[in-house]
């Protein structure tokens, strides 16, 4: 497994997936690679239900670029705490989309999701990003639970 890639979104799960991948990584000494997707589709998707008007619409998108370097740098210490290089990305559009395209320019072995919640409503279960990442992946998709574990398996390492 030369190289594995690992979807960050800032949430919980996909922290503890990063740990996970960093462990896979390090025992493996496989390139690790983190993704962080800014959603235009959903701020598109904002816009036209006039949910946002368009000058909200650009705040928020630097807003979320802010966020996903600040996730990504997070992401980048973990892992060299553990001695693991990271090589980061940020992408723009639809997350399953640009996670799909990272994993296939790329060409990983592996990508490696956080936990998958149950969606709440139709519409969701419609949009469901990690979903289709599972759905239209090139490569095997590893889905991590059980953060206790994962946890404790980082911090060991």
């Amino acid at each position: 497994m030369e190289r594995i890639l690992v979807a960050v979104s800032g949430t919980e799960a996909s922290i503890v997936a990063a740990q996970y991948a960093i462990c896979l990584a390090k025992m493996l000494q496989s390139e690790l690679i983190a993704v962080y997707v800014v959603d235009i589709g959903t701020l598109q998707d904002l816009l036209t239900a006039r949910i946002f008007v368009q000058s909200e619409s650009l705040e928020y998108e630097r807003d979320l670029e802010e966020d996903g370097r600040r996730y990504l740098n997070y992401v980048s210490k973990l892992g060299s705490e553990k001695g693991v290089a990271i090589r980061t990305e940020m992408a723009r559009g639809q997350v399953h989309t640009e996670v799909l395209n990272a994993a296939r320019t790329n060409e990983v072995n592996l990508i490696v999701l956080g936990e998958i919640t149950p969606m709440l409503s139709r519409l969701e279960t419609q949009l469901g990003q990690s979903e289709r990442i599972l759905y239209d992946a090139p490569c095997p998709v590893l889905v991590v639970k059980d953060e206790e574990t994962v946890v404790e398996m980082y911090e060991s390492l």
